[in-house]
């Protein structure tokens, strides 16, 4: 009876998946077409491009206002008198709380495991370049931020479409901004929910074996209701403390395993440089790990995609420009930093398997991915990595995974309700309506295959990315003015440190 049990179960799996792929595909095809005659998608190009763009007009800001960002963390010129609703470290660390997660753990074991340790490398360059998306993005979204008598204020991707596009005389705005908040919603449905609803199953059947996915949907969904319905103030003020620990946590073991391995790191650089230009046999070569590479950072820093600006428009500031500068620092610490220590745990304990006569990675059965040891992939990749080294960590990481996955569902709730409520209103009744679609999808991500999950998930958000950048191009002029007056000041000193 139990075997019978157990194949229903497992049925109820495969029926929700297939339903979920046949109904997707069509869409995740269309965003991921290559270029004709080539396996280079147009929406990496999109991004990279967009990326490069910005980089150079605004002068390589990334790099020459980096400084400035950190002094502006740490409340060197903020006044306390001005409006908004939270600091610049805190909408810092907000931001930060819907992109640090599994991004960073199950998203780099995917690139590493598919593109090889040259991913990597195309992953930093990504991050690196996409500190200057980032940074045009949260100016415009603290700039058109609509502020209420309460004191709070609504921003994002919406506003700014909408508000500058007009201010500029261009036709437009109002069609682009509802294309966003309809993709923001798909993504919050999909990268912001179901991924991590699917790896959070993931990471607690490797501890606790098998069971089917659907129950872990289901306690998920009911936890996540419960806290965007009612309680999210007194369960957020917990999440932001447990949150920043989990990730101390996270980041401190990956040191340790660095350091008792620091003879190997630059063994892995090696690989990583090497692989970058080679591909090291991995499937589709150089351009498979630049694809690879570019798509998770992308996904994990969203840079580009406009999520953020919408978390960075609540800062208290007068000066809209200070917003650019710190968000500039979230694509450096979560794909610079974090996802690189990632895929160097996942490089330096070897569980990617080589050919000891080559030299050259061995391919799975299907030649799709590298062979790794245990044959794991995703988060499970992650966890045998560092597993390797601290027997008890897989059972940490589950911990840390549901932690970050739990922080993100409710992060990209928030976003996805501010789109809602853009295109339809605010009001109680249309606020359910979208928490309860929310917490269907928790569900069906859970119960779904990574695959069709992982490519809706990226679809969605890169969608958003298309809408987003291509109005960033029209308002990137207003952005240029405000860095230009606010540096000249700063230069004379009429921009003074605050003191209170």
């Amino acid at each position: 009876m139990a075997g019978a049990a157990a194949a229903q179960e497992a049925s109820i799996d495969q029926k929700v998946n297939d339903i979920f792929a046949g109904a997707t595909g069509w869409f995740v095809n269309f965003i991921f077409s290559p270029f004709p005659g080539t396996s280079f998608p147009w929406i990496v190009a999109w991004l990279v491009v967009a990326a490069t763009v910005f980089t150079l007009y605004f002068g390589f800001i990334q790099f020459r206002g980096f400084g400035h960002s950190i002094a502006l963390v740490k409340g060197d010129y903020s006044d306390p008198n001005d409006a908004g609703e939270v600091s610049h470290f805190q909408a810092l660390a907000t931001a930060l709380s819907g992109t640090v997660g599994l991004g960073n753990i199950a998203g780099v074991a995917v690139a590493v495991g598919i593109g090889g340790p040259g991913a990597t490398f195309w992953m930093i360059l990504a991050g690196l370049m996409g500190m200057a998306s980032k940074f045009t993005e949260c100016t415009l979204g603290v700039k058109y931020r609509n502020e209420y008598p309460d004191g709070t204020v609504s921003g994002g991707p919406m506003y700014y479409l909408t508000k500058g596009f007009a201010e500029r005389g261009l036709p437009g705005g109002k069609i682009l901004a509802v294309l966003f908040s309809i993709f923001c919603i798909l993504g919050a449905f999909g990268g912001g929910n179901m991924f991590q609803a699917n790896q959070a199953h993931q990471a607690i059947t490797g501890v606790v074996g098998d069971y089917p996915g659907f129950v872990t949907g289901l306690v998920f969904a009911v936890i996540v209701f419960v806290v965007i319905v009612g309680g999210l103030k007194s369960i957020a003020s917990v999440t932001e403390k447990v949150v920043p620990f989990m990730a101390v946590i996270y980041v401190g073991s990956a040191l340790i395993i660095l350091i008792m391995n620091a003879n190997m790191i630059g063994w892995a650089f090696g690989q990583i440089f090497a692989g970058a230009f080679t591909g090291l046999g991995v499937a589709g070569g150089m351009v498979g790990a630049l694809i690879q590479g570019f798509k998770r950072a992308a996904f994990s820093n969203e840079a580009g995609v406009g999520s953020a600006a919408i978390a960075h428009s609540a800062v208290r500031t007068k000066e809209p420009i200070t917003e650019g500068f710190v968000s500039l620092l979230e694509p450096f610490i979560d794909t610079v930093v974090i996802c690189t220590m990632t895929a160097l745990v996942i490089i330096i304990t070897q569980q990617l398997v080589i050919d000891e006569a080559t030299g050259i990675y061995l391919l799975n059965e299907a030649g799709t991915a590298i062979k790794t040891v245990g044959d794991t992939s995703g988060v499970g990749l992650t966890a045998a990595a560092f597993g390797s080294a601290f027997s008890w960590f897989p059972t940490v990481l589950a911990v840390a995974v549901i932690l970050f996955a739990f922080s993100t569902m409710i992060s990209w709730s928030y976003y996805g309700l501010k789109a809602w409520t853009y295109l339809f209103g605010e009001g109680k009744t249309k606020e359910i309506t979208f928490k309860v679609i929310f917490c269907v999808f928790v569900i069906i991500g859970a119960s779904a295959n990574l695959g069709p999950v992982i490519d809706f998930s990226d679809a969605a958000i890169f969608a958003m990315a298309v809408v987003n950048v291509f109005g960033l191009y029209f308002l990137m002029p207003i952005v240029k003015r405000e860095v230009d007056s606010y540096l000249s000041r700063l230069k004379t000193g009429e921009i003074k440190k605050f003191t209170e």
